[in-house]
């Protein structure tokens, strides 16, 4: 039997009361809080450097000489640690059927009606279009920033070109801070979700309500032997 497709290496069920499932393996955890606090670095160095008002945060990174050299290597740090995280979890964000019929029904989403929402897979659609939206605006991010990173690549473009790639970065940057905020509340709001990546494990309960499938899926391949079982 083959694993579904958003059953994950490490994902697994342990039985008990109450019955405990791996989410996120210390590997998985350990990128995503790397990635977090890259990202929350890059915010507040960047709007640092993005408004006068806002020059006092230059405070937190040594002055404003230090901060403008620092922020394009907190930058490279993020793309690589993103890039792991990518490649552990797109297979799992990739869009469903049922992700469709979740959207649909975003007042019951909102209002708490799990009755009424499809059975879902690890990730629901709003968690999807945070991944994918992370994804795309990061590219933009460092795409735009190696452009106007004139320590290392000022003679390869023109003025011109920079000032296109700083109004880009800029607007990526903004919209990149909305969806971070939008992924905070969201964990804040769904009850489970942050001690999810910080202790690694949902309870079987948290796993039916919210993403009944996969918690189907890994009970399945527990039975039947294929990857993703806790060892007996």
């Amino acid at each position: 039997m083959s694993t579904p497709y958003d059953v994950e290496s490490g994902d697994a069920v342990h039985p008990g009361h109450p019955v405990q499932v791996d989410r996120y393996t210390v590997g998985a955890r350990i990128n995503h809080w790397i990635t977090a606090i890259s990202l929350i670095l890059l915010a507040l160095s960047g709007l640092a450097l993005f408004h006068p008002s806002l020059y006092f945060l230059t405070g937190l990174f040594g002055g404003g000489q230090m901060t403008r050299t620092i922020h394009p290597w907190i930058g490279v740090v993020l793309f690589f640690s993103f890039f792991g995280m990518f490649f552990r979890f797109w297979k799992a964000n990739l869009w469903k059927s049922e992700d469709g019929t979740w959207m649909r029904r975003i007042r019951d989403v909102i209002a708490g009606h799990e009755e009424k929402l499809p059975e879902l897979g690890k990730y629901n659609a709003g968690q999807k279009l945070v991944f994918w939206g992370m994804s795309t605006l990061i590219i933009v991010l460092i795409g735009s920033g190696v452009v106007i990173w004139n320590a290392y690549f000022a003679s390869y473009t023109s003025i011109e070109q920079q000032r296109i790639a700083l109004l880009v970065h800029s607007v990526a940057a903004v919209a990149i801070i909305c969806v971070w905020i939008v992924h905070v509340y969201a964990a804040i709001w769904v009850k489970g979700t942050i001690s999810a990546m910080t202790r690694g494990q949902v309870t079987g309960g948290w796993a039916w309500r919210h993403h009944r499938k996969w918690f189907r899926e890994l009970v399945s391949s527990r039975k039947s032997g294929t990857r993703g079982t806790p060892a007996e």
